[in-house]
């Protein structure tokens, strides 16, 4: 039978060296009361005993857990896994850690998730919100908590809640305007669901291109769905046995358009000859597709910045913060597609 090792605490510390427990548990939080050699001596017996200190006990004396909950709806996705990546360094250099939950595009699975974070008492939230998302009433309630949450990316329709997200509809009239420069004019758009921000947002902007250069919007070439390879791949066929491919398509994301790429390779359409592609994303996997696409970029260390800053500054406002829709600028980068002449 495995033997469960005792927990080692500061009674035991005590017990050893002839000393109070409060002694020890000033000298372990280097308490200006107890001299420095005391205080070395003191973690030298704590760290061969074996001691682990209780944070969760003693932030919760100062009523914080320097936690932040992250929430995001996929995670095999280049965006949101270099986000988690650079939010929990950020979160880490000012001694949080942060506590991950994936929603897998189920809007039951993101309330069981906020109200885990709730229950484990994190200082903050930050959340990608899933398709769909009908968790209003959550929101609402973490905030008349006290609870400072932040979205980013794909946020709620609600503008009294802090917001960090790119500028999807100057993007994506870029794009498309790129792709009129280029001499396109029959252009389609596979686009993610209008009740999402960036869903709504890059249409928009897809349409305010075409707008301003008098273009006809083919409604047989335009689509709305998900953000996943799987729409992308969907939409295509869809378009193509209905016979009504445009010459080009702006893709709402990254993911999109691999799901383009894949569903023409399928029906042996050549990319960018027969259909080219402009999308809205970018991914460190795009420079080995042949061809390697076209899009809209963003600096995502900046973005993670802006996103754990504004966090931060809500939890030390005591409730006091003020709200914020902050909006991280978008670039072009022209690769191997919508490069027609």
């Amino acid at each position: 039978m495995l033997k469960i090792k005792k927990q080692i605490k500061l009674s035991d510390i005590a017990k050893k060296l002839n000393v109070s427990t409060v002694t020890i548990s000033k000298a372990l939080r280097n308490h200006s009361d107890i001299p420095e050699e005391h205080a070395i001596q003191i973690k030298e017996v704590a760290d061969k005993l074996g001691y682990i200190p209780n944070f969760a006990a003693r932030n919760l004396s100062a009523k914080k857990t320097n936690t932040i909950g992250v929430i995001i709806p996929v995670i095999a996705n280049h965006f949101f896994a270099t986000m988690i990546e650079l939010i929990y360094e950020y979160a880490f250099e000012n001694n949080y850690d942060i506590i991950l939950a994936v929603s897998q595009e189920d809007t039951k699975k993101e309330k069981k998730h906020l109200e885990t974070m709730l229950s484990m008492q994190v200082d903050g939230i930050i959340i990608s919100v899933v398709e769909h998302s009908e968790n209003e009433k959550v929101f609402a309630k973490i905030k008349d908590i006290g609870i400072p949450i932040v979205f980013f990316d794909r946020t709620i329709d609600d503008e009294k809640y802090c917001s960090v997200t790119l500028k999807n509809k100057e993007g994506a009239l870029i794009a498309v305007e790129k792709a009129i420069e280029q001499g396109y004019e029959n252009i389609g758009h596979i686009g993610g669901w209008q009740d999402s921000n960036i869903g709504k947002d890059r249409h928009l902007g897809f349409k305010q291109a075409m707008k301003n250069h008098n273009l006809t919007i083919n409604k047989s070439s335009i689509t709305f769905s998900g953000f996943g390879k799987k729409d992308g791949y969907n939409s295509f066929m869809n378009m193509y046995n209905e016979d009504c491919l445009p010459d080009l398509l702006f893709a709402t994301t990254f993911p999109i358009a691999l799901g383009i790429i894949e569903a023409a390779k399928d029906v042996g359409v050549k990319i960018p000859y027969e259909l080219d592609i402009i999308c809205f994303g970018d991914s460190d996997i795009n420079e080995y597709l042949n061809p390697s696409l076209s899009c809209i970029t963003h600096n995502t260390n900046n973005y993670a910045k802006k996103v754990v800053k504004l966090v931060f500054e809500l939890i030390n406002s005591n409730g006091k913060g003020k709200v914020k829709h902050l909006q991280v600028e978008t670039e072009l980068v022209m690769r191997n597609t919508c490069m027609k002449i």
